[in-house]
């Protein structure tokens, strides 16, 4: 149908920093490619760490690549709520202030005094995408996710993120995807 996007569940996992990665796997250590992602040049490693908060932890926590210029731990409301931490809902990137834990791996462990976030839900696009959906970067959406499964659902607060190294897709998270009971190729339309 026209005008629609396939909306990804996106579970939690992990962004590191090249020293980040070699304090958790070793000096030297690459990402070792498991799935390549919808995203472009994205993928989900072979690497599983472990996510340690006040309360408890997450055992086996994917990193995903390539390495960043940051650390970042995306995690849904009930897993930051459940390991103790106080982690805002914040846009990729903006991790000022945000929670703290610490990152457990095979070979050493690394304590972040914040980068700890509950992902805003998003849409990535191209320009081209852009100008056919008429939003611009950065413009709040509302999006209505219908499967017939009694669980019609509008998301609001939804923020287009427009580049053209980006693919046409809408993430959520765990929480989001469960509440909505999004099926497998879900696929949601811009409402306004």
């Amino acid at each position: 149908m026209a005008n629609q996007f396939i909306v990804e569940t996106s579970a939690r996992h992990v962004h590191v920093t090249q020293e980040t990665l070699e304090l958790l796997f070793g000096e030297g250590y690459q990402l070792t490619v498991k799935k390549e992602l919808s995203q472009p040049g994205q993928f989900a490693s072979n690497e599983r760490i472990t996510v340690v908060g006040p309360k408890k932890e997450l055992a086996n926590v994917s990193i995903l690549g390539p390495c960043r210029k940051l650390n970042q731990v995306e995690l849904s409301a009930t897993d930051a709520r459940s390991i103790g931490i106080d982690a805002p809902i914040r846009e990729s990137g903006d991790v000022a202030g945000s929670g703290a834990c610490k990152l457990i791996g095979p070979k050493g462990e690394v304590e972040l005094k914040e980068g700890v976030i509950v992902a805003k839900r998003h849409i990535h696009m191209t320009e081209k995408d852009a100008a056919d959906f008429g939003v611009t970067n950065g413009e709040i959406v509302n999006v209505l996710i219908e499967n017939g499964n009694g669980r019609k659902t509008i998301f609001g607060d939804t923020v287009i993120r427009v580049s053209n190294s980006y693919a046409l897709a809408m993430h959520v998270d765990t929480d989001e995807s469960n509440a909505a009971a999004c099926a497998r190729n879900q696929m949601g339309t811009i409402v306004k």
